[in-house]
């Protein structure tokens, strides 16, 4: 307050003048003024302001930080993912490989088993009819030796003796045995 009762004293000893007037009392009161107003202002409002500043800079920064972190985890995550996926890919090829593998080998089992099968049906039928053959063939031998017995009684009835009669049936069925 005494600055500004010397600033009274100095500037009502001198004449008034415009606004615009140059006056270097009131120069140098202004530069006092503003120095001692800087000095409180960097004394008790320049600390809090950058203090401020500083904080709020250190808030964007990290928050920077923890962004970058976040679209690090976020292309982590995206990376584990597609190897996963890519894994689970390469899973479901497997097995269905596999499975392909062994619908075949089930296939080739069965074919085999079938013809297996099939093999001893036609050996077994094979078997069968050559009996049935040998049943018929030995029916039919029977028959024949019957036949001829009975049409060599009826010859030799007529014609021949008894020995003969024999020579002639042993040839016949040296004949027949033969055939």
């Amino acid at each position: 307050m005494n600055y500004s009762l010397l600033a009274f004293a100095v500037s009502s000893g001198e004449s008034q003048g415009g606004l615009l007037d140059v006056s270097p009392g009131l120069i140098v009161w202004t530069v006092i003024t503003f120095i001692f107003l800087l000095l409180i202002l960097m004394k008790f409002a320049w600390k809090p302001i950058l203090s401020s500043l500083n904080e709020r800079e250190k808030r964007i920064q990290d928050s920077l930080e923890a962004a970058e972190k976040a679209k690090a985890d976020a292309e982590k995550i995206v990376a584990d993912t597609q190897a996963n996926l890519a894994k689970a890919e390469e899973e479901a090829r497997k097995i269905i490989s596999q499975g392909r593998e062994y619908s075949e080998k089930l296939k080739e089992q069965m074919l085999a088993e079938s013809k297996a099968q099939a093999q001893k049906m036609v050996d077994e039928a094979s078997i069968e009819i050559e009996r049935k053959n040998q049943e018929a063939f030995n029916a039919l031998k029977d028959q024949v030796v019957t036949i001829a017995v009975e049409a060599s009684e009826k010859i030799i009835r007529e014609n021949l003796d008894k020995e003969k009669q024999k020579t002639i049936v042993q040839r016949y069925l040296q004949d027949l045995a033969k055939n």
